[in-house]
């Protein structure tokens, strides 16, 4: 699974170029090798492990038809349906994912509400948890395969999957721009190989074509019972990170998407499926591993490698897009900063967090060490999943009725079919609670708290400061009555309430009562979209003729850059000499002043992130030399 903005930034930037010169076959070859990395990896385990649901002693040519079945009917309605021809079409400035839906949402509400706040904190709490699971997952299932081709080599499996983990996290300091234009052929060769793979064994078993017919799907679901609905936690495992078309539309467009997925992806794994059904047919031994048991034995070798490349490919794609949606984060105010390096200087969305790469190398790595096998993590696999894709369908019922102005009913009539198949995948894997699934619940739960606590400190402190504040146009008219020192040079000072005095301001004055010949008031904001065009991010008003304030509105895609704001200051008539400017911040050692414990325990919580959180200068990428830092005490 992998949720917004998930493409590698070293690609995605490629696709940009691609889309700009109006490229559509490199646009659809990018989008192989980053949108469809998790399902189309998919085939290696999810027939596998919804077979093993097999009922004992009924005919298996009804069994392996209905489960083959609703693999297919997943794919057409929760892919095809849903994402490609539904919500694709609900992007945010050209963007798409769980964020960007709920800014785009609470734009369509008119203001943030709790819920729409709650359904996108969520998903992206999700996100994290799946992005843990996929590599560890994915890798196993890969090397699980060598067992086909010598069984004595199961001792191996778990050392070779860590020294493929390590390898993967450590070239993430490195960046990806070299091995990322060898995403899109590689994954094309694995789709081809999925396709002959599949036509190689279909006529085996010509009967399994009836899985295509709903009946087959329908009667399998109801007519097991329990078990009919327990299956669907298996069967989700074939479209994990089918949410990925959404999330990465902004990178592609939606055309060359779609193009790729219904004409290539869709009928490799439709193909790939019917396959592996039709040979468990006519050879029920092969049901152990039916992905690997098609592979002809003189290609078992070369396929295992292709697999492993397919896999790493897919997990690549989700750790970079952890790395963009941390950012997201932060710019959305859910996250507190943390070290970003660019890891490319040609390519600016090409980033690099290490704490947030040490945090899911040490978690896959424990995956790996805890679980053992890719059927065990299956059970953690399939609930992050469908959580994911059942708040986008909510976010998407807003939008509809909402932006889209549909009456209220309309919009609840197209999304509850949608609702009704997310919620039941969801039903499905909770059950699995106990095996596993308790792994992304907890994870997700421990950052919805995490940005729910951020959050509402950020807001708290932001509250604090306003009331306690000056207005700047009366500290202006104030001072020409009093005039303090002039001193020569350029003070920006940094708030995030613009209409008053900054603190770091009114420190200066009353600790030095010097005041610079030029003076800036800058207030970066967070817009409700993607990205910001640059003649369109300041917003310059001129107080009198030593301050003047500047708020610059930034999208949550984008990362801020204070000197090249203030470069582009000069088309409103400013100039600013770099090394001639002090950059003034506020900092404030916070402390709590609840008394009831569990608010105060929220706001230690609080206390301890803005502790962990990274300078300000390095996330505005401003001089270090040229900062002042100023401030006191602030009770919340």
């Amino acid at each position: 699974m992998k949720i917004p903005t998930a493409a590698p930034a070293d690609a995605a930037d490629s696709a940009h170029t691609a889309r700009d010169r109006g490229d559509f076959s490199m646009l659809v070859l990018g989008c192989l090798g980053v949108v469809f990395g998790d399902i189309g990896t998919s085939p290696l385990y999810a027939l596998r492990l919804s077979l093993t649901h097999l009922t004992p002693g009924a005919d298996m040519r009804a069994e392996v038809i209905g489960i083959l079945s609703l693999l297919i009917w997943a794919l057409m309605i929760t892919v095809t349906a849903k994402y490609v021809l539904f919500v694709m079409r609900m992007d945010n400035k050209g963007e798409g994912g769980t964020l960007s839906l709920m800014a785009l949402a609470q734009t369509a509400m008119g203001r943030r509400t709790t819920l729409v706040f709650m359904l996108g904190i969520t998903g992206a709490s999700l996100f994290y948890g799946d992005a843990i699971i996929t590599p560890a997952v994915s890798v196993l299932s890969a090397i699980e395969g060598v067992q086909v081709y010598v069984p004595s080599f199961s001792h191996y499996i778990i050392p070779m999957t860590l020294v493929i983990i390590v390898i993967l996290f450590a070239a993430q300091s490195r960046g990806t721009a070299r091995v990322a234009t060898l995403f899109g052929p590689v994954m094309l060769l694995w789709f081809l190989a999925l396709i002959l793979l599949g036509l190689g064994h279909i006529a085996e078993s010509p009967s399994i074509f009836l899985a295509f017919w709903p009946g087959y799907a329908a009667g399998y679901l109801f007519g097991h019972g329990i078990t009919g609905l327990l299956i669907l936690g298996a069967v989700i495992l074939a479209v994990t990170g089918g949410e990925a078309l959404y999330a990465d539309m902004g990178h592609f467009g939606r055309k060359p998407i779609t193009f790729a997925w219904l004409g290539l992806v869709l009928p490799a794994l439709a193909i790939n499926y019917l396959g592996q059904g039709a040979m468990v047919l006519a050879r029920p031994e092969t049901i152990s591993n039916p992905f690997f048991f098609m592979v002809p034995h003189w290609a078992l070798v070369p396929m295992i490698i292709l697999a492993t490349s397919a896999t790493v490919i897919a997990s690549q794609a989700v750790i970079s897009g952890t790395f963009s949606l941390t950012q997201q984060a932060m710019q959305l105010g859910l996250l507190p900063r943390l070290q970003i390096q660019h890891t490319s200087e040609t390519q600016a969305g090409q980033i690099y967090l290490p704490r947030v790469n040490v945090i899911l190398f040490v978690g896959v790595v424990a995956l790996v060490l805890i679980f053992r096998s890719s059927d065990a993590l299956a059970s953690a696999y399939g609930i992050a999943v469908a959580g994911a894709m059942l708040i986008d369908t909510l976010l998407a019922f807003v939008v509809v009725w909402k932006m889209w102005k549909w009456p209220p009913q309309w919009a609840a009539l197209i999304c509850a079919p949608f609702v009704l198949v997310d919620g039941s995948f969801f039903g499905a894997n909770t059950y699995k609670f106990m095996e596993g699934g308790y792994l992304p619940i907890s994870f997700g739960l421990l950052l919805i708290i995490i940005m729910w606590t951020w959050a509402r400190g950020v807001r708290l402190v932001n509250d604090r400061q306003r009331r306690e504040s000056v207005p700047l146009e009366g500290l202006m008219k104030s001072l020409s009555r009093s005039k303090p020192t002039i001193v020569p040079g350029t003070a920006v000072y940094l708030t995030t309430t613009p209409d008053s005095a900054p603190s770091a301001l009114l420190h200066n004055l009353k600790h030095y009562r010097v005041l610079h010949e030029k003076n800036v008031v800058l207030t970066i904001k967070a817009a409700s979209v993607p990205r910001v065009p640059v003649d369109e991010q300041l917003k310059v008003d001129r107080i009198d003729d030593s301050m003047v304030r500047i708020v610059a509105s930034i999208g949550f895609m984008q990362t801020p850059d204070v000197p090249r704001m203030l470069l582009a200051a000069r088309k409103h008539g400013l100039t600013f000499d770099i090394m001639q400017t002090s950059f003034f911040l506020s900092r404030f050692n916070i402390k709590s002043g609840a008394t009831n414990p569990i608010i105060a325990l929220q706001d230690s919580l609080f206390i301890m992130l803005t502790r962990l959180a990274n300078d300000a200068t390095d996330f505005l990428k401003i001089p270090p030399g040229r900062v002042v830092w100023l401030g006191g005490q602030l009770t919340i």
